[in-house]
């Protein structure tokens, strides 16, 4: 064995490129079975050197991989602006997609073109597709009636191209702000699915709700869950029984539902984890039920588990390389597609619950640098000023390199969005980037954070800018104390929610000698005027409604404070952002230049609230790392140097 060289952290080499980490983990948008006998694995997947074209993909025989729906065709759905549900297909190869351009719903039969289903209408958007029992269900969400909330229903769209005429599509559903996950019965007569108002979030307050389809438009319904918790996904057993996701004891589990006169309500696996999880994608499914009384589910908490669930109460786990990102995307007997990341990153697996030795990976889930680069998550949980903060902390890890004796690691802080999102204790490719260099990233479960239950998320309710920046300072304070970061050189990063509380923490604390914000939310008031319909309400729940509590938006906003912003500071933006636009993010860069205080600003065509083009994602990488070493005082050999201003 030879001995590992002797580098100060920061600058040891490494073979993680920027440009490898865009390609090795995709982005996948959905999965399912495609075939009566010997079905195919097909599924959707964000193609970075496209542009962050969203693709449909299947496995050929061969090996190969092969393109359903190729250029320029974009399969994107914009409902609610997070999309999701943006694909289905049948079994005999027919692909049904919302073509991101038009938002219009487009069938493609193998061997042809793509053809409309739907109207050209203006805006009018479709997302959440679903085919059951030959049926084509989608969400649909109307901006061109004139109203101040874009009008949202459940449609039954013609699979013969009927649907163009817009009297052709037959409305199943409204009556709400919004509606997802909508199920048929097995027999066709019933329709369910979840539905909520503002100003509450899915994950706040949302009713299951059932009607009978018995011609016309839009069943007679009743609410038979929720109201004062937020169920989730209803799935038929047969004609009168559902299960679905709730959260009445505080954690989302399972619940049977009999829909006889006194609607029979029946836990299926009470557990202290999650089944379920806050609702930003349509189409997101946690369980899946086998046929045979048996239910694939996942469980979280903190980090997440695929378990089979025997319908006796029994379940056993199911193994897959995954802890963090996972959903059910299809079943069929008794396999079933699952979704998610892990030690190699994204990936598509293919589960057969009678023999967990035969799951297979169908893409992704592999490191192209071998498991001695990647770090190993360590769950850590520190004291915090409203209680226990949960993280996961990636040390530096290098087969070559040391740092030296008398020396810590500088360490960045990743914040997650949502601000209801979670991290579950994954390495991807971009942590490993730093971690190979020997720099430490702390993934931090802020209070607000799903995965811990409902009263650990609502800790952030009413104190947005509050909780999250004293638990991402506990959590880094509690690192450095323990020996195992350098407290001078912290730094912080997140996007969006994340780059919020990146911008709080830099004008509340002195913990962090150095920010990267994302596209973060700088000013409240602003963010409540331009933001889309799906959030236009979240900020009540999270600080106050308005205008009553006006005054707490400005304290709160971190332009209200720029005079403190003295810590250096990278931006990022994509100006093409719908949720947080540019002026935000400009407001703080032109703060930092009257402060004099060291930045940089870098904006992004052609990019909305996320990044999706390879040379993006390559571009924001290497100008973090550079941006690290800057302030840091430390090398970073083969990366282009970031000026700063």
């Amino acid at each position: 064995m030879t001995t590992p060289e002797v580098l100060p952290y920061g600058s040891w080499p490494s073979p993680i490129t920027a440009a490898e980490v865009s390609a090795a983990s995709p982005r996948l948008e959905g999965a399912r079975f495609v075939g009566a006998h010997e079905p195919e694995v097909w599924w959707g997947e964000s193609v970075p050197e496209e542009g962050g074209r969203s693709a449909v993909r299947r496995r050929a025989a061969s090996g190969a991989v092969v393109d359903v729906l190729g250029a320029p065709w974009s399969a994107r759905s914009r409902v609610h602006e997070y999309g999701g549900g943006s694909w289905t297909a049948d079994d005999d190869g027919v692909l049904y997609f919302v073509e991101k351009t038009d938002q219009r719903i487009w069938r493609l039969v193998p061997g042809g073109e793509p053809r409309p289903l739907t109207p050209a209408a203006g805006d009018v958007r479709f997302g959440g597709l679903t085919l059951q029992h030959g049926r084509l269900l989608a969400v649909r969400e109307d901006h061109t009636r004139g109203s101040e909330v874009p009008v949202r229903d459940i449609v039954e769209v013609p699979l013969d191209g009927g649907g163009t005429d817009a009297a052709r599509l037959r409305s199943l559903a409204g009556g709400s702000d919004f509606v997802a996950h909508p199920a048929l019965s097995p027999d066709g007569t019933r329709l369910a699915w979840i539905a909520w108002d503002h100003p509450h979030m899915a994950w706040d307050r949302a009713e299951l709700r059932v009607g009978r389809l018995e011609g016309g438009d839009g069943p007679e319904w009743t609410i038979v869950a929720g109201g004062g918790s937020s169920p989730l996904q209803p799935a038929w057993v047969d004609d009168d029984d559902l299960v679905y996701a709730d959260d009445p004891s505080g954690r989302w589990n399972l619940w049977r539902l009999r829909l006889t006169a006194d609607l029979r309500h029946e836990p299926v696996a009470e557990v202290d984890a999650d089944t379920g999880g806050p609702l930003w994608v349509l189409g997101t499914r946690w369980f899946a039920l086998l046929g045979d009384g048996g239910i694939v589910a996942v469980q979280t908490n903190g980090a997440e588990e695929l378990v089979l669930l025997d319908g006796t109460g029994g379940s056993r786990p199911l193994h897959v390389d995954a802890v963090t990102r996972l959903s059910i995307e299809d079943a069929r007997g008794r396999r079933v597609l699952v979704s998610g990341a892990g030690s190699g990153g994204a990936g598509l697996w293919e589960v057969d619950v009678d023999d967990p030795a035969a799951t297979r990976l169908v893409v992704g889930g592999g490191s192209p640098w071998g498991a001695e680069w990647m770090p190993r998550s360590r769950a850590v949980t520190v004291p915090g000023p409203h209680g226990p903060v949960h993280a996961f902390d990636y040390p530096p890890v290098n087969p070559g390199v040391v740092g030296p004796d008398d020396e810590r690691p500088p360490y960045v802080v990743f914040v997650h969005g949502g601000p209801t999102d979670h991290v579950g204790g994954a390495a991807s490719g971009k942590i490993a980037y730093l971690t190979s260099r020997g720099i430490g990233v702390l993934d931090v479960n802020y209070g607000g954070s799903s995965g811990y239950g409902r009263a650990y998320r609502e800790r952030l309710l009413g104190q947005w800018g509050v909780v999250d920046v004293d638990d991402v300072v506990a959590a880094a304070r509690g690192l450095a104390e323990a020996g195992a970061a350098d407290e001078r050189r912290l730094a912080i990063a997140g996007g969006s929610a994340g780059g919020w509380t990146v911008l709080c923490a830099l004008t509340n604390s002195d913990a962090f000698g150095a920010g990267i914000s994302r596209y973060g939310v700088a000013d409240l008031r602003k963010l409540a005027e331009d933001t889309h319909d799906f959030e236009a309400r979240y900020l009540d729940g999270m600080v106050g409604p308005l205008p009553e509590a006006e005054a707490l938006y400005v304290e709160r906003s971190p332009l209200s404070h720029l005079d403190r912003l003295c810590t250096p500071l990278l931006i990022e933006q994509g100006l093409d952002d719908l949720v947080v636009p540019p002026s935000q993010s400009e407001a703080v860069r032109d703060a930092l230049a009257a402060n004099g205080v060291a930045h940089a600003y870098l904006a992004f065509e052609g990019e909305g609230h996320g990044f999706r083009a390879a040379t993006t994602l390559v571009r924001t990488m290497e100008a973090e790392l550079a941006f690290l070493g800057q302030v840091f005082g430390f090398e970073t050999p083969g990366v282009p140097p970031l000026e700063l201003a």
